[in-house]
């Protein structure tokens, strides 16, 4: 396993993912959110499967489309209209912040559907995690932003893709599983763009500009995360993707000049303080299990 590369490979895409945010955002001032959804979704697309045409693969892999595949697809796709949709209306620190609650949705959906065994530490630590979740959202108390929920669905959509993916056949290559993504984003984006009625708008020079730079940076983003976890050790890599959410406070102080407020810190802390105590205790877990394998029977 080839760590640091690992850690640099995931900063790097979490940067990535925190500039395509800060284009979507800007350019949802303008255009509509499913509109930039099927431009970056096509863009990206392409570029994948240029990808899988120089390295001789098909995208009609036949095991890629069965169930959980496409149910997977299905997944990224809600989560791309939530999380994007969600950044044309709230904060981009806000967004990050509820967002960093999927490792905790994750645990949560591996012990209902999948089975894992997960004792009393663990679900304190979502327990309290999501109270996090609450106070950053604030429901019932001045200041709720109600369109911050729409990051909750997204963190649900893709605690979902996550789970589906530890079901699926690890015979199909990486780059059909991003076609699929990106695909589902455009059909996602044509949806919304219908069922919001909004009017196509033909974008400037600059705003193409945009589309261009928040696809490349989407792709970085995805191709660093991908690379990662294939090369380094997930035990040594998983925290760093915690560093989402600064970058996504500094770009918002510096492009948005949005200050988050002491609530919306605190909320932070506890997500991210209990999404580190269960990634920890389920490591210590593994590798108490680990070394009762090994012992002679």
């Amino acid at each position: 396993m080839d760590n640091v590369k690992g850690i640099v490979l995931l900063l790097v895409a979490m940067v990535g993912f925190t500039i395509e945010d800060l284009f979507i955002k800007q350019l949802s001032g303008n255009l509509p959110v499913g509109q930039i959804l099927i431009l970056i979704g096509l863009g990206a697309s392409v570029v994948f499967l240029v990808a899988m045409a120089v390295q001789g693969q098909s995208p009609w892999n036949r095991t890629a489309w069965r169930l959980i595949p496409v149910l997977r697809a299905l997944a990224e796709g809600g989560a791309a209209v939530s999380f994007a949709t969600a950044l044309a209306l709230v904060d981009i620190s806000v967004v990050a912040a509820v967002f960093q609650a999927t490792p905790l949705a994750i645990t949560m959906g591996a012990a209902l559907f999948l089975g894992e065994q997960v004792g009393w530490r663990r679900w304190s630590a979502i327990t309290v995690g999501f109270i996090g979740v609450l106070i950053i959202i604030r429901p019932g108390l001045e200041g709720f932003e109600p369109n911050a929920l729409l990051v909750l669905i997204s963190v649900l959509c893709v605690a979902a893709r996550d789970l589906m993916t530890r079901r699926m056949d690890v015979s199909i290559p990486s780059s059909v599983v991003s076609v699929q993504a990106y695909g589902t984003v455009v059909v996602a984006g044509g949806i919304l763009l219908l069922a919001t009625s909004q009017p196509v708008v033909s974008p400037t020079s600059f705003e193409w500009g945009m589309l261009l730079c928040g696809t490349i940076f989407g792709v970085i983003g995805y191709y660093g995360i991908v690379t990662a976890t294939r090369i380094a050790d997930a035990a040594v890599i998983t925290p760093f993707r915690y560093s989402r959410l600064v970058f996504s406070m500094i770009g918002g102080a510096i492009v948005f000049s949005e200050r988050p407020d002491a609530m919306t810190l605190l909320g932070s802390a506890l997500i991210i303080a209990t999404g580190l105590y269960t990634f920890v205790r389920e490591r210590r877990l593994a590798r108490r299990s680990a070394r009762m394998a090994a012992q002679p029977a």
